[in-house]
């Protein structure tokens, strides 16, 4: 496994995942449930998610020429930083409006699993991941990189519950996201030319 691709995906995947959908449903489940429940329920679904991503990216790797696929992880990065600016201009920026309550420990961990595994879907790092994939030709590395990125941002969510939303602007940091995402994507285009 290369350490230095998996010290790579982690920011890509950790800023992408940072304002999404699936941290703000975790604070607000973390808020209403008890918070190690939570986040064993979202672990549980991102790190499905990252295999069926990886799995796509493989396959990716096998079925399109080198040149295309090239373009094609370009074309998708640029498509990933145009999702992150419109969630930074159209996207919910405050916590959750939920009163907290207190819950079993494997209802949370259910309900976060089920939550998560199906906001994942189609979802930016979901997508980056089967890219980064592609692009590296790693699986095990991008694969790693992407769920300690997820898990970590998944920490931070059930840790810091809904005060963490009140300290991060959403939409400056779904912007930022936009910026290195657009520079991935003009690296990838050109690396693809060359």
């Amino acid at each position: 496994m290369n350490l230095a691709i998996t010290a790579a995906v982690f920011p890509v995947i950790f800023l992408g995942e940072l304002p999404d959908k699936t941290m703000i449903a975790s604070m607000a489940l973390s808020a209403r449930g008890r918070p190690g429940s939570v986040w064993l329920g979202a672990a549980a679904a991102f790190a499905v998610h990252v295999v069926l991503a990886t799995t796509a990216g493989v396959l990716l790797l096998r079925l399109v020429p080198h040149r295309a696929l090239a373009l094609l992880v370009a074309a998708l990065f640029l498509a990933g930083a145009g999702l992150a600016v419109w969630e930074a201009l159209h996207g919910r920026a405050g916590p959750p409006d939920e009163a907290p309550a207190r819950g079993l420990g494997w209802r949370p961990a259910l309900t976060a699993f089920t939550v998560i595994f199906v906001a994942e879907w189609g979802d930016l790092t979901q997508l980056l991941t089967a890219d980064l994939t592609a692009r590296y030709h790693a699986p095990l590395a991008v694969g790693v990189g992407s769920l300690l990125a997820l898990w970590a941002v998944a920490a931070l969510a059930v840790l810091g519950g809904r005060g963490l939303l009140r300290l991060i602007n959403v939409t400056l940091v779904r912007l930022g996201t936009a910026a290195v995402l657009t520079g991935l994507a003009v690296w990838a285009g050109l690396a693809a030319l060359a």
